[in-house]
């Protein structure tokens, strides 16, 4: 991950939080990854941040929620906000937690890796993914790089071509489930869903 976004995440926090959409227009996505999944099944949410509203919504949903980020006061929030969830600070890029889950999310975090990170992420995704266990996560409609904006703070995001993370997921021993490239549905935003063989 480039080193400026921790450091901005953990400067932004309060503000993100206070502003992050909790109309939870990811529900039809976060319903598509948790089909099936009875109460107690687990979780895991890649780039949490404070908590709200994607793992508030699982815990609400009776899933056991683990929430991982890499910057402190995100999870100092997340914490407050979701005391149900277990809350991990981590960088994602070398994450071994010795655990398998039943579902993996990464909403709105994976993208501001590099295309060499993303593509180093995908044994990663497998390694904590149980045979049949589902994974989310949102990219870019095309390959390429731009700069976004968090709480006013300049931040990078970046993607790979829809055909190369179908052929990552391949590789890894993931099914490719659905792609959808600016979903309107969810704000614009481009998401895949796949299952772990």
């Amino acid at each position: 991950m480039p080193s400026d976004i921790s450091t901005t995440y953990a400067r932004v926090a309060t503000q993100w939080h206070a502003q992050r959409n909790r109309s939870l227009f990811e529900r039809p996505w976060l319903q598509r990854l948790v089909t099936g999944l009875g109460p107690g099944a687990s979780v895991l949410d890649l780039g949490c941040g404070s908590g709200e509203p994607i793992g508030k919504w699982l815990i609400e949903q009776g899933f056991a929620l683990t929430g991982v980020d890499i910057a402190a006061p995100m999870l100092d929030l997340a914490r407050r906000a979701v005391p149900q969830g277990i809350w991990v600070q981590a960088d994602m890029q070398r994450l071994d937690l010795g655990q398998r889950y039943d579902a993996i999310v990464a909403f709105n975090s994976f993208f501001h890796l590099s295309p060499k990170a993303q593509r180093q992420m995908f044994p990663i995704f497998a390694r904590h993914l149980r045979p049949g266990g589902r994974l989310m996560f949102t990219c870019g409609p095309e390959a390429g790089e731009a700069m976004g904006a968090v709480a006013g703070q300049p931040v990078y995001h970046s993607s790979l071509s829809p055909a190369e993370y179908a052929l990552l997921m391949e590789e890894n021993g993931l099914l490719p489930l659905r792609f959808v490239a600016q979903d309107p549905d969810c704000r614009g935003h481009s998401l895949w869903l796949a299952q772990a063989r």
